[in-house]
This record gives structure tokens, sequence and C-alpha cells, in this order.
């Protein structure tokens, strides 16, 4: 079947079909506080997924916990157990995210997360025995992240589906982009925590760090079995009264009114259009489905698919992991710094404080323009730090007079503008790449791969931060690489792939419903998406622009739901 010839499809209908622009506006219900607050709490998973990234930095910089892994006589971690332990809660994210694209089809998409919460809370208990007396220090740490890491992949990919799913679309980017806000918080609190057990000479040293992660998934785990699930997962299973309630929860609006009548039947009828395209029986060609189509298709789930997996590869291209996985080590390395933990805690605040301008930013100019001067700021930054670096930066120092073992930079002004490059660089990420690439692949998939889709992406995400984080030690380890500061001309080199990426690939979607965003990626292109007008509704070409809980309706959509 052709893509764009639409399937006859006889309903009844008791309102009038809706086709102007000002019609389609009438589509989704005024946005209420309890909306605001039903996404902010969703988005909350961020904190644990920050939290969890974040607190190893300083845990693996802790004299005690090195001693422990490493044995009495050493003051760092070596190359390889400093990545397995970094990059082994990515492995277990990747394979959690692809896991629970399956599991939020089978049952919903709030009840995957509790789960997901529930095997984190597992990983957590299995890190906190760390180093006591017979186990193994090395082998319980990295077996708890193992586990904590697949219920993080949970997590990391469901959350972003759920929220894409139940934000009304008007403020859709900004709900979205509370999650990256989370993220820099449990960040910065890891960072708060490290730096306030750094000085202790007991196992509370990263005892404390650790435990404090309990707290996150049982706050997020049991407080998601009192919201509703998303109305978009009752559609596709068939459940068209469960979808109205839920939806009504959502809007604050009851299920009779126009509104969620509306925005309901353009939700069936987009399902409809997809189903009869992308036919969904089972779990081959539920993932199958996913690969459908050729790439410059504008119909095309392949391409999509491509787009959704490669955006948060250049996510993590840019290199903001290496500075929160690895900056106090790096740092101690160059000997250019006294306080390295005091650093590393300000390069958090900064993440945090900038993320909070997209909320504005994502809305007003919407996510191409985040991405592409997000990817340019990053890139100028990037190189300035390598820049400085090696020719009078991190990368000349001298022997401490006053202690042959120390070294000391040669040039404190150059170190110092280093630093604040970093600093701008993290602004830079922070409001644009941050939440624009999770923001963005919660709404280009269509409601039949919807699930999967984002959850290979965000896999793809967790692929590339092992990858890096393996890599990384062995780039900057004096004993092998020994890049220093060059290692930013590499993050700064990417950073400039990410900007030509970001002008020829990505499309605008702000202010579109997801159902609207399915539609313009058919009928444009990336850069003339942001002039795309949407000119009529799904439920009026699908002739269902009535009662959508009409006995016809329900039997339709009964018959084509996927069971799996």
């Amino acid at each position: 079947m052709d893509p764009h010839d639409k399937p006859e499809v006889a309903h009844n209908s008791t309102m009038p079909a809706l086709h102007t622009t000002t019609d389609l506006a009438r589509t989704e219900a005024p946005v209420t506080w309890k909306a605001y607050l039903i996404c902010a709490f969703a988005s909350f998973g961020g904190i644990f997924f920050g939290y969890d990234s974040g607190y190893v930095n300083g845990v693996n910089g802790s004299a005690l916990f090195i001693h422990l892994v490493e044995g009495p006589d050493k003051d760092a971690l070596s190359s390889p157990h400093s990545s397995l332990i970094v990059s082994i809660l990515s492995a277990g994210t990747f394979f959690g995210a692809l896991i629970a694209g399956d599991v939020a089809e089978m049952i919903g998409r709030k009840w995957t997360v509790s789960i997901g919460c529930l095997i984190y809370l597992i990983g957590v208990i299995i890190q906190m025995i760390t180093g006591a007396s017979g186990t193994s220090t090395l082998g319980d740490i990295v077996a708890g992240r193992l586990i904590a890491g697949l219920g993080v992949g949970f997590e990391s990919a469901i959350v972003i589906l759920y929220m894409s799913e139940i934000c009304p679309k008007k403020v859709r980017g900004a709900l979205v982009a509370g999650y990256q806000f989370c993220i820099t918080i449990g960040l910065l609190l890891a960072s708060c925590v490290v730096y306030a057990t750094e000085n202790r000479d007991d196992t509370g040293s990263y005892r404390i760090p650790i435990g404090i992660q309990f707290a996150w998934g049982l706050i997020l785990g049991i407080g998601l079995m009192f919201l509703p699930d998303s109305p978009r997962y009752f559609v596709k299973r068939g459940m068209l009264d469960r979808a109205a309630d839920s939806l009504g929860k959502l809007r604050g609006q009851p299920i009779e009114s126009e509104y969620i009548q509306n925005e309901l039947s353009e939700i069936v009828a987009n399902e409809e259009y997809e189903r009869s395209i992308i036919p969904s029986t089972n779990w081959y060609s539920g993932w199958a489905n996913c690969f459908k189509g050729g790439l410059w298709q504008q119909k095309s789930n392949l391409r999509r698919t491509i787009l959704g997996t490669s955006l948060q590869m250049m996510q993590q291209w840019t290199g903001v992991n290496f500075i929160f996985y690895y900056s106090t080590i790096f740092l101690q390395s160059t000997g250019a710094i006294s306080n390295t933990f005091l650093i590393s805690l300000i390069f958090t605040l900064v993440n945090v404080c900038s993320t909070p301008l997209s909320f504005y930013t994502v809305e007003k100019f919407g996510r191409r323009p985040l991405l592409v001067y997000g990817a340019l700021g990053m890139l100028i930054c990037q190189f300035l730090v390598a820049i400085i670096g090696v020719t009078v930066g991190f990368n000349h120092t001298h022997t401490d007079p006053t202690d042959a073992t120390k070294t000391l930079a040669n040039n404190i002004s150059a170190v110092n503008a280093q630093i604040a490059f970093i600093a701008i660089f993290i602004f830079f990420f922070a409001s644009t790449w941050g939440p624009g690439a999770w923001i963005v692949i919660g709404e280009i998939f269509p409601l039949p791969i919807r699930s999967r889709g984002v959850a290979l992406s965000t896999a793809s995400n967790w692929l590339w931060n092992t990858i890096i984080a393996v890599i990384t030690p062995y780039m900057v380890g004096s004993q092998y690489g020994n890049l220093k500061s060059s290692v930013f001309f590499v993050w700064g080199g990417l950073c400039t792939a990410a900007f030509v990426y970001a002008y020829f690939l990505v499309p605008e979607t702000k202010g579109l419903s997801l159902e609207q965003v399915d539609r313009m990626m058919e009928e444009s292109t990336p850069r003339t998406s942001a002039k795309w007008v949407p000119h009529e509704t799904f439920a009026a070409s699908m002739g269902i622009s009535g009662d959508v809980l009409s006995k016809d309706v329900i039997q339709d959509v009964e018959k084509s739901a996927t069971t799996f």
C-alpha cells in the first residue's frame, strides 16, 4: 500500500470534522498545574540516572576505595579497573533499554519504569557490600553497577517515552527538558555527597555516596504507581475506555469534554493510519518494523530509527561524559589543580544552572536551532581548551620544589582559562544538546514502533557511553595515550560533526502533537520542517472526527490492537 493512500474506514460521527488551523488548536485542552506536576514527577527518574553516573567520579578518587581495589601502596586506580568500573553501568543500561522496549509494550509505560526501579535497588544493595569481609571489592562494585545499569536502562528509555506521550504539546519540549534537568540535579547531588565524604577514613567515604541512591529508586518506583499510564499505550492495546479515562486525568477534563474527544480521536486515527501501513502481530515483526523503508523515503521507519540512534550517538560524542566521569582523575593527573573535587563540583553546578534555560528556548526557538548553535558553541570551547593546553596550559608543568612527588602548572592563568572554557562548554551542552536529544527522540517515532524506537535510541546513547567510558582512561592515562589537554581536539572534532549533523538531518518538531510530527516527517525535509504547518487532523482524514467511543470505532481499534 502506498503510504499516502488513505484506507476507507466507516465510523459513526456526531461531531463535525476539524479542518482548519484554528480547529486544530482545539484538539488539546488548556495546560493545567496537574499536568505540570505529573510530568515533573515522571522526570524525577533523571535524578538517579544522573546520581548513578556522577558518584563514580568521586568514589574512584577515594583513597580508601583505591586501596581496597588496588592495594595499600597505590594512590590511583589502574586504567583497566577505572575503565571497567565506570563503563559497566553503561553496558548494563544498554541491554536494559533494549529489554524495556518490549516490556513497555506488554505491561505499560509506568509499570515498566517501576520494575526498573526494583532492579536498580537490587544493584544498589550489591554495591553497598563492596569491601565487606571475605568479598572481592572489584567484583562487588562491578556486579552491582551492572545490575543497577539494567534498571537505569528501563528508566532512561521509558520515562522519555512516557513523558512524551502524556505531555501537552504546547509545553512538551520544556517538560521533557525537565528530565535532563533532573539528571543534572542528580549529578550535583552526587558531587555534593562525594565532596562531603572525600576526607573520611572509613568505608563511609564510598558507601555513603552509593547508599543514598536507594532513596531515588524508592521515590520514583512507588510514586509512579499512583499516576495514570499513557493514553497512547491504551489506544495501541485497544482499550479506548481506559485511554479516555487516562487522558481526562492528565488534562484535568471530564471524559465527555470536547477536548478529550478531539485529542483521543486524533490518537486513534493516527494509530489506525499507521497500523494500515505498519502491521505488527508478534515480537519479531514489531522490531523488524523499526527498519522498514528506504533511507531517503519521507515515510520511512528506518530513517527515523537512524535519526534517533545517531542523535543519541552524537550527544555522547560531544565528550560531556569525559568531564563528569573522569574530570577528577584528569585534573589530578595534570598536577595543576590543588582541589580537583571542588572544580568538579563547580562544573556540575554550571550544568544544573544552565539546563533550565532550555525550558524557555526549546519552545521559543525550537529543537533544531538549539542543536545547531549548541554544537557550534561546544566545538569552539573544545578547540580553545585543546589549543591553550598544548601551548601553555595543562600540558606544561614542573616539579614542586617543596615536594618532589607533586607537579605544578607553569602558567596558572592559562590553566584557569582552560577551566573557564570547559565550564562554558558545559553551559552550551546543558542548555542545548543535553535536553534536546532526549526531546527529539521522544517525538519522531510513530505509535506502532515508538516504544522500541525510543528504546533503540536510548540503547545507542548507552552503547556510545560505554565505548567512551572504556577508551577514555587509555586516551588520557599516563602509561597509555597520555593525551592530557590534547584529548579536547578529539571532542572538538566530534562536536564539529554534531554541528553538521544537526544542520542537515534534524527536523523541527516544536508546537506539534506527536501525530502532527508524524505527518510533518512525511511531507517535509529537515531544512524545511520549521515552515510546515498542519493542514488537517488525522481524525478528519480517516473519518473518525466524532465520538471515538462509538461501538464501531471500539471494534475497529480492538480488532487491530497489538498484543505484544
